[in-house]
């Protein structure tokens, strides 16, 4: 056992150039020379008595002990850094960064964010609407709102709303020749609808509501995102399978109503997602609570 730490200056430099397995890129990361990138590795390895790299002909490689070495070493200094990032995060607490799902943040989110700048005007909110999953440790995401079961391992999930799906229209389909009466009617329409994980809505409704299966395989238009398809509803071209967190306000506004009064609940749901162990801090504590008393108030105009 030795009586002390070896060279940190030694450790950073053998960590680096394992990682990227290269002086070269490491002496960049580090902003050094390569030579002394090279000088520093060459200490830690004296000071242990062991040799961590083999120079080869064609590159690099790690010896057996560095290899034994190296994981051990790397988490003790990805662990650093997420401390260190954590801390001078700690020292800017009124930011909050949120990631949402884009159709969320527009058609739901922001049109509600002057609310909560009003309950909480010492807190500053930043959205970064992205379909990526979140990595927390990385400092830069403190909540996201996320579709699924609530059962992300090693996260707090409070469960904040869950969609019905149904059809939704412009109101100028519910007259004329083509007039939206029955859900047969629908066969006279093209159909929009979302791609990704509620791709199957149109024809899980349409089997609820007694329509033949190949109804679904009509004319239709897909698109990437439930505010596009939302909009395309908005402007005619169509009848949108909609989901109540992409709608409920433009229904609310007469830009869309409901033909028919079917409507599914979906087993699925939104949830608010944040790191048990920031989870109670102040400012994500004001965000659960105003987004409970949004769901509320959902349920009230539902």
């Amino acid at each position: 056992m030795i009586a002390r730490l070896p060279s940190l200056n030694g450790l950073r430099a053998f960590e680096s150039a394992a990682r990227h397995m290269s002086f070269t890129k490491a002496a960049e990361e580090l902003n050094v020379t390569q030579t002394a990138i090279s000088h520093q590795i060459r200490r830690l390895e004296n000071e242990l008595g062991v040799q961590l790299f083999l120079r080869l002909k064609d590159g690099l490689a790690l010896s057996d002990d560095g290899q034994a070495y190296f994981p051990g070493l790397r988490a003790a200094f990805h662990e650093l850094r997420y401390s260190t990032e954590q801390l001078l995060a700690s020292r800017n607490n009124s930011v909050l960064t949120l990631s949402t799902l884009v159709s969320v943040a527009s058609k739901w989110l922001l049109p509600r964010l002057p609310s909560f700048q009003q309950a909480f005007p010492e807190i500053d909110v930043r959205v970064s609407a992205s379909t990526d999953l979140v990595d927390f440790r990385k400092g830069a995401i403190d909540a996201a709102i996320r579709y699924g079961r609530g059962d992300w391992k090693g996260l707090r999930a409070d469960f904040l709303m869950s969609d019905e799906i149904f059809p939704v229209c412009s109101p100028a389909l519910l007259s004329g020749p083509k007039a939206l009466n029955v859900p047969a009617d629908l066969a006279h329409h093209t159909l929009l609808q979302v791609s990704g994980v509620t791709a199957d809505d149109w024809s899980t409704w349409l089997g609820a509501a007694g329509q033949p299966s190949h109804l679904a395989a009509g004319p239709r238009l897909t698109f990437d995102l439930a505010l596009m398809a939302v909009q395309a509803a908005v402007d005619g071209q169509g009848v949108c399978i909609g989901r109540s967190t992409y709608v409920d306000d433009d229904l609310r506004a007469g830009r869309l109503v409901a033909p028919f009064s079917l409507r599914l609940q979906d087993p699925l749901g939104f949830y608010l997602v944040t790191p048990h162990e920031t989870a109670d801090s102040r400012k994500i504590v004001a965000l659960r609570t105003w987004l409970l008393a949004m769901q509320q108030d959902r349920e009230t105009f539902v």
